[in-house]
Order: structure tokens, then sequence, then C-alpha cells
């Protein structure tokens, strides 16, 4: 079997997206009438990128643009939108000697520029939202001056266009965003680590899916995961597209059968749970073919090292490990 290439580097969307998303979605369903916070432009140093994003209402607010301070700013602007029904401009520029100096000054010399979107007046924004989070594609925004917003994704369209209040002076007169889809992560086997490590990346914006089994572990380990029950080599034939792959059975047998079964995958990070002993132990049952195609991709043992013992510090290693691969992946 000669070794299968990895697919191209595949930019994630940053942060946590997904919440602030469901949360609009939720919001909407319930007949509230959230504002989007969405960054569409920076200069110098900022908390936040463009595609960057919060959600503002009568709930509390989710998502973070800057590390709090600029928080009540925002939402006094997103009040604003809401009230009004359109959109709404705000920009924060700390730049200058006098805004670093100042009683409330935010410690960064950058410049962002905000659009405050009332979501309630985006007729089937929901259905754009839904769409995005069952996962796999980007969502292109293009949002003018003049309020014209139109998202594309997989080929649907929708577009709208409000009113809007007064842009900042020398602001852009059309931006063009990407919200890149979220990572994948495919955990083939549940532990004492997995109830730690599932929300843990959830969290960070990851979507899980937990293949296991066993059923003394299906309900404890699953916490929000997709759990499927699943052989290993049906779980990975089923994720094709799955940008990681976590082998955490505790048992011999299914991990030898997860590598087998992903030496024939295009799925760029395979992570091991255990020492080196046991993965050369493994490698000894696998065809040679199997180990060049997996030699490239795997990380044995996953997670970082010096991390501290326990399921809750090996989670916290791997998820720390699966982070900053991302990152690499992002740039």
């Amino acid at each position: 079997m000669a070794q299968i290439p990895s697919p191209a580097a595949a930019r994630f969307a940053e942060g946590n997206p997904g919440a602030v998303l469901q949360a609009a979605c939720d919001a909407l369903s319930a007949g509230r009438a959230p504002v989007l916070a969405l960054v569409v432009d920076t200069e110098g140093s900022t908390y936040a990128s463009p595609g960057a994003l919060a959600l503002f209402g009568d709930g509390a607010h989710i998502g973070w643009i800057s590390g709090g301070c600029l928080e009540p700013e925002i939402e006094r602007v997103a009040s604003i939108a809401g009230d009004t029904g359109r959109i709404e401009w705000l920009e924060i520029d700390t730049t200058d000697d006098a805004a670093l100096f100042s009683g409330s000054a935010v410690g960064c010399r950058g410049r962002q520029v905000l659009a405050l979107l009332p979501m309630a007046a985006l007729h089937d924004v929901a259905e754009a939202i839904s769409a995005w989070l069952a996962g796999g594609q980007a969502l292109k925004i293009t949002l003018a001056r003049d309020g014209r917003l139109a998202v594309r994704l997989d080929g649907r369209a929708w577009s709208w266009t409000l009113p809007v209040g007064e842009a900042p002076p020398g602001a852009s007169k059309e931006w063009t965003l990407t919200l890149h889809r979220a990572p994948e992560a495919l955990i083939l086997g549940a532990g004492p680590e997995t109830p730690t490590l599932v929300p843990l990346l959830r969290s960070l914006g990851w979507r899980v899916t937990l293949a296991e089994r066993r059923a003394r572990w299906r309900d404890a380990a699953a916490l929000g995961a997709d759990l499927q029950d699943l052989h290993p080599g049906d779980a990975v034939a089923a994720h094709p597209h799955a940008d990681v792959a976590l082998v955490m059975h505790h048992g011999f047998e299914s991990d030898r059968d997860a590598l087998a079964a992903l030496a024939g995958s295009r799925i760029p990070f395979i992570g091991l749970l255990g020492p080196e002993r046991r993965r050369d132990d493994l490698f000894k049952l696998l065809r040679a073919s199997e180990r060049d195609a997996l030699s490239d991709r795997l990380h044995s043992p996953v997670g970082i090292p010096q991390c501290g013992r326990g399921p809750e510090a090996i989670a916290l290693s791997i998820a720390t490990q699966l982070q900053q691969w991302r990152g690499t992946r992002h740039r």
C-alpha cells in the first residue's frame, strides 16, 4: 500500500464561532432579537481578527471581541441596532498616545471596525447559520457600507439589504470575510480522559465524534460529542474528512484495528494514547505498508509532554497539542 498523502491544509474558524451562532439561532427561535457583532477590519494590535463574532441582546452576551474592556460600548451600539433594525457601525481606535494613556485605556495600539447586525431583520438567516453549523463548508460573507449583506455556502446563497447607520470615515465600501469550517476530531474509544477532553475540545470550537461500542463508557464519556456505536474501521470509513483521529480505546486489539483502518485514510493528524513501548508493540502487528502510511501522521504518545499525570492532565495535554497543530494549519 503506497502512503496516502494528506489533504491540503485547511483553514479553520478562529475561536468558537459555533457557540455564538448557535446562540443566535436559539435566540431567534425564542422570539428574541439578538444582534451579531462582526469584526470587519482591523489594524495594528487587536484582540480579535476580521471575522470574529460576538452576540448581544436581551440575554447574556456570547463570544468576545476584546478582553472585556470594549464590550460595554459594543453592547450600547448593539442595543441601537436591535431597536432600529438597521446595521450600526462602530470604530474603536486606540492607536494614538492619548488613547494609550487615558484612564480607560485598553493597552493595545490598534483599530477595529465592527458591524452590528440585527439578526431578527435578516429573513431566513437561521437557515444559513444552520447550514454552516452542520459542518464541512466555509461561509462566505460580503457586507457593504450601504447595507447590502450576502452569504454563500456550498452553492447556496442568501442576501438582504438593511438600513444603515453612519459608517466610520475612511472605512471600506465593502468587506468580504470567510467563516471557515470548524475542525473535526474523531475519537476512537473512550476512557477516563474522555469526559474532560470532549467538552474541552467543544469549548474550543471543535466538532467532536466519539466512536465507542462499550456500554460502560458510552454515556459517561460523550458529554456533547456525536456518539456513534461503530467498530473503529467503520468509524474511520464514515468520517473520511476528519482533521484529527485520536486512538484511545485503552484496549490493544481495538487500537490495532483503528490504526490499520487509519493507515488507509487521509486524516492528517493521528494521535495514539499510551507510551512508546505500546506503540512499538502495536506496530509489530501492522503490515509494513500500514506502518509506512502512518509514519508521517502519527503522534505517539499523543499530547504535549510534562503536563502532569492523571486523566485531566492527559486531556489537557492532548487538547493543547491539537490547538497548536490547528494554529500551524491556520497560517
